[in-house]
């Protein structure tokens, strides 16, 4: 399934900076939007999630786009979210994007959840399915 391009089903939810929705393998679908990320769009963006998840974190698969890098505060804030609102994260991107992404972000540490980027969306889904508490079906 192409979960890049598909129309997102009922459930869905928009905010500034992502369209998001529960993929029924149990984890977040999400597609990033080239928005710089500030901190009132990612704490906007937090509680969209949160609503998503019933505010248990979930795995998520994020189709990461280019956008503008963000400030320390957004830095710092993402790196602060990330473990609350994700329990694993798989990120589809053009070669080297989310290598990027991931070294702006955690710059001199480990990142709190295990994160892998990818090429190919089956790759993403087949190891984010690891991290799900549902069955495949």
């Amino acid at each position: 399934m192409d979960l890049a391009h598909i129309t997102p089903p009922d459930g869905m939810r928009e905010s500034e900076i992502s369209v998001s929705w529960v993929e029924p393998r149990g984890f977040i679908v999400t597609r990033s939007k080239g928005v710089k990320r500030t901190v009132e769009n990612l704490a906007k963006n937090a509680d969209m999630i949160r609503d998503l998840s019933g505010g248990v974190p979930l795995p998520v698969l994020v189709f990461l786009t280019d956008s503008p890098l963000p400030d320390k505060k957004a830095r710092e804030l993402s790196a602060r979210l990330l473990p609350e609102l994700y329990s694993a994260m798989a990120m589809v991107s053009r070669p080297g994007l989310a290598q990027m992404v991931t070294n702006i972000i955690f710059r001199f540490r480990k990142p709190p959840i295990p994160m892998r980027s990818f090429k190919e969306e089956h790759e993403a889904v087949k190891w984010l399915l690891n991290y799900t508490t549902k069955s495949i079906p």
